[in-house]
C-alpha cells in the first residue's frame, strides 16, 4: 500500500465513527458543586405550607343530647347573678364570652361563673364590630381581653367569639390565632333575645330551632332573657336534652 492510499484509509476509518464525535450530541451534564463530586439533581420547590386559622363550630355533634347555651357576657351584675342562679337550680352549665371592659368594671363576676360550674371565654375588649378592623386593631381587642381574663382567672379561656358578628372574616381568624384561640365559638340559634322581642318570644325562638348538638346565642344584660330561660331548661328536659357547657359540646 502506498503512502497516499494508508492516509486515505484513515481518514475512511475516522469518518465511519471511530474516535469521532457522534452524530448527536450527549445531554449536558450540571455543574457538580464540588469538583470530582457529581452534581445533585435540582429540587422542586416545596409547596407553600398552609396558613393555620383556628377551627370555627357552629354546633357540637348532632347524636349527642346535650346543647350549649352561650351568654355574650355585658350587663348589670345583679342579671348575671340571677341568671346564673336559676340555671343552676336546673343543673344547667353555660358558657359565658366576656366583653373585657365588663370584667374591668365587675371583676368578680369572672369567679362567680367559674365556681357555678360555668365556663369563661374572650368576646373581645369593648365590644366593637371587629369585622371591620384592620389586623393590628382586632388583635387589640382580643388580645386586651385576653389579658383580662388570664389575669383575673390564671388563663385566657378556651373560647373566642367575635363581636357584633356570627362568624369571623379571615382578618380576625388569624388575629384569634394570634392572641392564643385556634377554636372560635359561632352557634347555629339566635335567640334574639337582644332585642328585646319579650318573654315568650325568646323562649320560642330557642325551643323552635334547638336540636341535638346546638350553640345556642344568648345575652346576658337583658331581663326578658332571664325571665325566658325557665322555659327554655323545662322545654330542653322535655326533648332530653342537656345545657353543657362549650367545651363539653365539643370535646
Amino acid at each position: 500500500m502506498t503512502r497516499r492510499t494508508a492516509v486515505l484509509a484513515g481518514a475512511a476509518a475516522l469518518a465511519s465513527g471511530c474516535g469521532a464525535a457522534p452524530r448527536h450530541a450527549p445531554e449536558p451534564v450540571a455543574a457538580s458543586a464540588e469538583p470530582g463530586r457529581p452534581a445533585a439533581s435540582a429540587a422542586p420547590d416545596p409547596a407553600p405550607a398552609p396558613v393555620p386559622v383556628p377551627v370555627q363550630f357552629t354546633h357540637g355533634p348532632l347524636t349527642r343530647p346535650q346543647v350549649a347555651l352561650t351568654f355574650h357576657g355585658q350587663g348589670e351584675p345583679a342579671l348575671t347573678t340571677a341568671l346564673l342562679a336559676e340555671a343552676e337550680r336546673a343543673g344547667a352549665r353555660l358558657t359565658v364570652l366576656a366583653v373585657g371592659d365588663w370584667l374591668d368594671a365587675y371583676p368578680r363576676l369572672a369567679h362567680r361563673i367559674l365556681d357555678g360550674g360555668h365556663e369563661l371565654g374572650n368576646h373581645t375588649q369593648t365590644h366593637r364590630d371587629i369585622d371591620t378592623m384592620s389586623p393590628a386593631g382586632a388583635y387589640a381587642e382580643i388580645a386586651g381581653c385576653a389579658d383580662r381574663l388570664r389575669r383575673l382567672t390564671g388563663s385566657p379561656g378556651r373560647w373566642f367569639r367575635p363581636s357584633q358578628a356570627r362568624r369571623v372574616t379571615p382578618t380576625v381568624q388569624r388575629a384569634a390565632l394570634r392572641a392564643g384561640y385556634p377554636r372560635v365559638l359561632s352557634y347555629d340559634v339566635d335567640s334574639l333575645d337582644y332585642t328585646d322581642p319579650g318573654t315568650p318570644a325568646i323562649g320560642a325562638n330557642v325551643l323552635h330551632r334547638v336540636r341535638p348538638g346546638s350553640i345556642v346565642s344568648l345575652h346576658l344584660g337583658h331581663p326578658g332573657t332571664i325571665a325566658a330561660l325557665p322555659a327554655i331548661l323545662d322545654g330542653l328536659h322535655a326533648r332530653s336534652l342537656r345545657a353543657v357547657t362549650a367545651t363539653e359540646l365539643l370535646t
